[in-house]
C-alpha cells in the first residue's frame, strides 16, 4: 500500500546530510561549503604570516633571529626552513580542522595561533633564550598536557565554571577584537606615539580599498544577500587591482609542496630540560612557566572562540553549553600536538571561524571544506596570496558588528557582574589578546564578589584560574 510522505518536498538524505547531520542543524551542503570557503579566505593570511614570525625565532637556514632575519629577506621562496614552516602551517591547520570536522562536527577551523607565535618568538626564544627546537619541545609538552586534561574532562569543567555574564562578555569582546584586527589590517587604525592609536591616511590606496570593501560588504549584508561576506572579499580583491593593492604579476598558479624535513620532529628535549645558568631549579621554573603560558593562552583563546561564537550562532544545547564541547577541546589538543611534530607553534581554534558561522555554517562540513582548502594551499600558495589583507579586513569588521550584540544581554545592573564583564570586553582589543581579556574578567570576578559578600556565587575553579593568571602575569615576562 502506498504511503504518502509527511513532507513530499523533503529530499532524500545524502551521505553528507547524514554524516554531518545537516538537516538536524537547519543547514544544507551549499551553505556549509560557502561558509567553509569564507572561513578559509578570512584566515588564509596565517599561512604567510606564521612563517614570517617564526623565522625570527631562528627558524631559517642561517639561524638569524629577530630583526636580522627580517633584514635578510628570508622567505618560503628562498629558504628551505622557512618553506618548511609554511608547509607545517598548512598541514597543521588542515589536520586540526579535519579532526574538528569529522570528530566534533563543528564549523570551527584551527591553525597556528597569532599571539602564541609571537610569544614563541619574542618571549620564549628572543627573551628567555630558548632555541626554536627547545620551544617546539615545550609546545609538544603543552599539547600532551592538553590531551590529558581534556580526556579527564578538566577543560570542559573549566568552561562550565565560567559565569554566564562573562560568557556573554567574551562574545562581545571577540567582536571588538575581530573588528580591531580588521581595521588595523586595512590601515584604517594605526599606531600613534601621542594617542596610542589614530586614523590612518585615507589617501593611502590600501586604506581606500579597505573602506570600499567595508562599504560593499555592509551594503550586501544590509540587503540580506546570501554569501555577502565571501562576495565582499572577492569584489574587494578585484577593486584592489587598479589601486595597486592586489598583485597579479609573477603569480605561480601551481607549485610543489615544500619539504617538511627541516622542522619535522625537530625537538631538543635535552636542551629544554637543562637550559639556564641559574641551575636546574631556575631552568625548571622557567620551563614550567613557559608550558603553563602556552597552555593557558591556548586554552582560553579556544574557549573564547567556542563560547563566543556558539553564543552568537545559538549553537548551545538545552543546558546552555556549547554542543560537543569535549570533542572540540580534544580536537584542539590533538592539533597542538601534531603541529609541534610538524614544526610550528601552538595550534588554536580560530576566531576567524566566526566569518563562516556568520554565513550559516553550523556543522563539520564547514570546517571540512576549510581543511581541504588548507591542503590545496600547499599547491596553490601563490594563488591564495592574491587575496590581500585589505580584502579580508572588511569581513572581520562586519563579523565584529554581528558579535557585539551579545553585550545587550549582560546584567549591567549588578556591578559585581558588570565590572568583570567590562574588563573582559575592553581588555581583548586594548591588549590585542582574547586570552588577556578573559584573564582580566576571571581575576576581577572573585575580587568583587568576595568584597560584597557574594563569594559563594564563585565556582571554585574560577578561584584557581584567577590565581594561575595572577601568577602568569607577575612571574613571566
Amino acid at each position: 500500500m502506498y504511503m504518502e510522505r509527511s513532507n513530499p518536498e523533503e529530499p532524500k538524505k545524502s551521505f553528507l546530510n547524514s554524516f554531518f547531520k545537516l538537516s538536524e542543524n537547519n543547514t544544507n551542503v551549499k551553505t556549509e561549503i560557502l561558509a567553509g570557503i569564507t572561513t578559509f579566505i578570512t584566515m588564509a593570511y596565517i599561512i604567510f604570516v606564521n612563517p614570517s614570525i617564526l623565522m625570527q625565532a631562528g627558524m631559517n637556514s642561517k639561524g638569524l633571529m629577530g630583526d636580522a632575519a627580517v633584514k635578510a629577506g628570508l622567505s618560503a621562496i628562498n629558504d628551505p626552513v622557512v618553506a618548511s614552516v609554511f608547509g607545517a602551517t598548512c598541514i597543521a591547520a588542515a589536520v586540526g580542522t579535519l579532526v574538528m570536522a569529522l570528530y566534533a562536527n563543528l564549523p570551527f577551523a584551527q591553525a597556528p595561533g597569532m599571539g602564541l607565535n609571537a610569544f614563541f618568538t619574542y618571549s620564549v626564544c628572543l627573551t628567555l633564550g630558548y632555541t626554536w627546537q627547545q620551544a617546539l619541545a615545550a609546545v609538544f609538552v603543552s599539547g600532551v598536557l592538553f590531551i590529558i586534561i581534556t580526556v579527564t574532562s578538566i577543560r570542559e569543567k573549566i568552561v562550565d565554571a565560567l559565569p554566564h555574564n562573562l560568557k556573554l562578555a567574551i562574545s562581545g569582546g571577540i567582536g571588538l577584537f575581530v573588528a580591531l584586527v580588521g581595521l588595523k589590517g586595512g590601515g584604517i587604525i594605526v599606531a600613534s606615539s601621542s594617542t596610542l592609536v589614530t586614523f590612518g591616511k585615507f589617501t593611502d590606496p590600501h586604506v581606500l580599498v579597505t573602506v570600499i570593501g567595508i562599504a560593499i560588504t555592509g551594503i550586501l549584508m544590509a540587503r540580506g544577500i546570501k554569501g555577502s561576506i565571501l562576495i565582499g572579499i572577492i569584489l574587494t580583491t578585484i577593486v584592489g587591482i587598479p589601486f595597486g593593492v592586489t598583485h597579479l604579476a609573477g603569480v605561480k598558479i601551481i607549485s610543489a609542496p615544500p619539504s617538511l624535513a627541516p622542522t619535522l620532529f625537530a625537538f631538543d628535549f635535552k636542551g629544554l630540560l637543562g637550559l639556564g645558568k641559574a641551575g636546574m631549579l631556575g631552568a625548571f621554573t622557567s620551563l614550567i612557566m613557559v608550558v603553563i603560558t602556552f597552555s593557558l593562552v591556548d586554552l582560553f583563546d579556544t574557549i573564547g572562540t567556542l563560547v563566543g561564537t556558539a553564543q552568537k550562532a545559538n549553537m548551545l544545547d538545552k543546558d546552555g553549553k556549547v554542543k560537543n564541547m569535549h570533542k572540540a577541546l580534544l580536537s584542539d589538543a590533538v592539533a597542538t600536538t601534531v603541529g609541534s611534530l610538524l614544526g610550528t607553534s601552538t595550534v588554536v581554534t580560530y576566531v576567524e571561524s566566526t566569518s563562516g558561522v556568520s554565513e550559516g555554517g553550523r556543522t563539520g562540513l564547514t570546517s571540512f571544506t576549510t581543511a581541504v582548502l588548507f591542503i590545496l594551499a600547499l599547491f596553490f600558495g601563490g594563488l591564495v596570496g592574491v587575496v590581500p589583507s585589505e580584502a579580508t579586513a572588511p569581513a572581520l569588521v562586519i563579523v565584529g558588528v554581528l558579535m557585539i550584540g551579545a553585550i545587550t544581554k549582560i546584567n549591567f545592573e549588578d556591578f559585581t557582574e558588570a565590572l568583570p564583564a567590562f574588563f573582559t570586553i575592553a581588555i581583548m582589543p586594548f591588549s590585542y589578546s582574547i586570552a588577556n581579556g578573559i584573564a582580566a574578567g576571571i581575576i576581577f570576578y572573585p575580587i568583587v564578589k568576595i568584597a560584597t559578600g557574594k563569594s559563594k556565587e564563585v565556582h571554585p575553579i574560577v578561584y584557581v584560574l584567577a590565581l594561575l593568571f595572577i601568577l602568569r602575569f607577575t612571574l613571566l615576562p
